[in-house]
């Protein structure tokens, strides 16, 4: 039986969870980051909000202020994560005015669909900055100036590159480095109380589906179909793992990636997926919006 008030984050943890810390966001003013920010909040969470466009960051502000009646609960800051300098100015900000974060979610990043043979090497930088340089320089920012004295948690974002990425190489070298540098920081920074980890989404109903041109969105409709849950997955289903992979719950999981992808991943050839599934999404996020792509 749901117990949430009508127009309010269903989430499965409890609502103080997070109750007097600061959380990051980055890629905070659409898609998985929007329903995250959302459900720290809902937790108790101050959300710091960031991303290069200031009027999706303050639409996303707006919704956590009406849902949470608090204006205090939200921040933003918009930036380019793959600016250094901006990177550490933003972070330095944002420590001077609330104090310790202690929790980070790397969301920030982009790609676009091309074959290897297709992609130059101005497109390959591209991606690779949004999907890894980037967070590479946000994950090392807060550490040197915030969690080496306090400690904390980190969820990285990556994608599901366990086959390959054909089609986007590009991302999924830069995904898998991403997956890679998570590793290595778990490592180095536990002796600062720093739990590092990640996340690899696969198909997610997100609003970055509706940014793909037509051969792509074309496909869409039909991802379904490789999927052993027959459906797609939904925000909240991320949101989930990663309030879970920062919260105290993880206290001994550290350096790991975790797959969100209903086991598309797993398949084989000699094994076809069967004719029917009993899958029943999670609908935690009361704001979710379904791509037009797959309306």
């Amino acid at each position: 039986m749901d117990t949430h008030p009508a127009g309010t984050y269903r989430s499965v943890f409890r609502p103080d969870l997070f109750a007097g810390e600061t959380a990051w966001v980055t890629g905070g003013g659409s898609g998985i980051g929007r329903c995250v920010a959302h459900e720290l909040a809902a937790l108790g969470a101050r959300v710091v909000l960031s991303g290069r466009t200031a009027a999706k960051l303050d639409a996303v502000a707006a919704e956590i202020v009406a849902d949470t009646a608090d204006a205090g609960r939200v921040l933003t800051r918009a930036f380019d994560i793959r600016d250094e300098d901006a990177v550490k100015a933003n972070v330095a900000s944002v420590l001077a005015e609330c104090g310790p974060v202690r929790l980070l979610v790397n969301n920030a990043g982009g790609q676009f669909p091309a074959p290897l043979l297709a992609i130059s090497k101005r497109g390959f930088d591209a991606v690779v900055a949004n999907n890894l340089t980037g967070g590479f320089l946000m994950m090392r920012e807060l550490f040197v100036q915030c969690l080496q004295q306090h400690g904390g948690a980190i969820v990285n974002m990556t994608a599901d590159f366990r086959n390959g990425m054909p089609g986007m190489g590009h991302s999924g070298a830069a995904r898998a480095g991403m997956a890679n540098l998570t590793a290595t920081a778990a490592f180095e920074w536990a002796h600062a109380g720093v739990r590092v980890n990640a996340v690899a989404p696969g198909w997610i109903a997100s609003s970055g589906m509706d940014r793909y041109g037509p051969a792509v969105q074309s496909l869409i409709p039909r991802l379904r179909n490789h999927v052993p849950m027959r459906r797609l997955g939904l925000e909240a289903e991320v949101s989930g793992a990663i309030v879970f992979l920062l919260s105290p719950a993880a206290a001994f999981i550290s350096g790991a990636t975790l797959q969100i992808d209903g086991a598309a991943s797993l398949g084989s050839a000699v094994f076809p997926l069967g004719p029917d599934a009993r899958s029943e999404p999670f609908e935690g996020f009361h704001r979710a919006q379904l791509p037009d792509v797959l309306k």
